[in-house]
């Protein structure tokens, strides 16, 4: 599964489509050695949203942006990519952390056909306990992402841990898998404009995770909130291990159909005027209608949060950093909700929490952009990982 496998040495062109919940974006850019990724292009297209929410339009609306996005890309003529990634949210699949444990009364060689085996038999049976997600069809999964987030032998840490004789074995294993007619239909729509016999796909979960790990490498304990537009997806990071993810089904999209069904408007009216009020714009009689409407469903976004938070936990504090990925327009709105929260900040975390976004600015100089390239958080994450997962040790 290439879970040791060694460096590359020279720049490669990559192509990466982070396939969100709200909109879809694509950058061209080289992956080098130097661990900074040179940025040459990038687009980006919003999802359509409906007053309610319908897996199957919008996978329809997905594919529509994601085929604009591989036009925009395909047009600028700034070369072919030697490979393509896909980094996708939540939305689009399962994942979990999965500890694989060996041992033995006598030594044994921890060679690569036995990891194989072991892993192997992980993946099955994660398919198995979440193969009645996907419906319809032969419900068949891909997995997509297989990572080696640590590994013990006889306790002991190492990164390179084949061929050593052992007693005890603990694998560390995060995994992701998807609805194989999903990828089928991503695959298709780039084909149209990139042929590749194989597009690697990756979860936001385990880039952003990777990205913030290195960056803040003496921070072993944090949370990372992804506030998608269908979902808000919250993962626990425990001694700079990904621990645990939940998800529930109120994300900036939420805010949206609150406001249009409260005051009687349209989807596109309602985002204007959540827009005007944040940004201090709205007329007073406006404002004095929607406030109202705003903070219930901040209640409501942030009762879901708690809910989560206390699903995570089992016992364990939560650690009180929080990195946030969101669009910049509705970033101070989420941002102030988290910090106004009382009941959990108390009870499982030792401090208040601390909110960090995950914008340009902080992501500023591990990254590198061609002219005037538009910079976008999710997609310099993306590609930092990239860059990382190609040059790694």
């Amino acid at each position: 599964m290439g879970l040791f496998s060694k460096p590359k040495q020279k720049e490669e062109l990559m192509l990466v489509f982070n396939i969100g919940s709200s909109s879809i974006g694509g950058a061209l850019f080289y992956a080098q050695p130097s661990g900074a990724p040179k940025i040459i292009f990038s687009a980006r297209e919003s999802i359509a949203i409906e007053e309610k929410f319908n897996i199957d339009r919008f996978l329809d609306f997905t594919l529509q942006s994601l085929e604009v996005v591989a036009k925009q890309i395909y047009e600028a003529r700034l070369g072919a990519p030697s490979r393509i990634f896909c980094v996708l949210s939540s939305a689009l699949y399962i994942s979990q952390t999965r500890i694989i444990t060996l041992e033995k009364n006598t030594p044994f060689i921890f060679s690569e056909k036995l990891a194989d085996e072991l892993i192997q038999k992980e993946i099955k049976l994660f398919g198995e306990e979440h193969l009645d997600k996907y419906e319809g069809g032969d419900n068949a999964v891909r997995a997509i992402e297989l990572k080696n987030i640590k590994t013990l032998l006889n306790g002991y840490e190492t990164s390179e841990p084949l061929n050593q004789k052992i007693k005890q074995l603990e694998m560390t294993l995060f995994i992701s898998m998807s609805g194989e007619q999903v990828l089928q239909k991503i695959e298709e729509t780039i084909v149209k404009f990139f042929y590749f016999s194989e597009i690697k796909f990756s979860s936001f979960a385990m880039a952003s995770f990777t990205v913030v790990r290195d960056i803040y490498s003496q921070k072993e304990d944090f949370l990372l909130i992804d506030i998608g537009g269908e979902v808000t997806d919250i993962s626990m990071i425990k001694k700079n291990v990904l621990h645990e993810s939940i998800s529930f089904p109120l994300g900036r999209n939420f805010l949206t159909r609150g406001v249009a069904s409260g005051l009687g408007s349209t989807l596109d009216e309602a985002n204007s005027l959540i827009s005007l009020l944040k940004d201090g714009h709205a007329e007073e009689i406006t404002a004095r209608k929607l406030t109202p409407i705003i903070d219930k469903l901040k209640k409501e976004w942030l009762k879901s949060f708690q809910e989560a938070l206390a699903n995570l936990s089992h016992d364990i504090s939560i650690p009180a950093t929080i990195y946030i990925a969101i669009g910049k327009d509705l970033a101070d709105f989420f941002a102030e909700t988290i910090r106004t929260e009382q009941f959990n900040q108390y009870t499982l975390t030792e401090s208040k929490f601390k909110v960090i976004f995950l914008n340009t600015e902080l992501l500023h100089g591990f990254a590198t952009f061609k002219d005037d390239v538009i910079r976008e958080p999710f997609v310099i994450i993306d590609a930092i990982f990239i860059n990382r997962f190609i040059f790694s040790k």
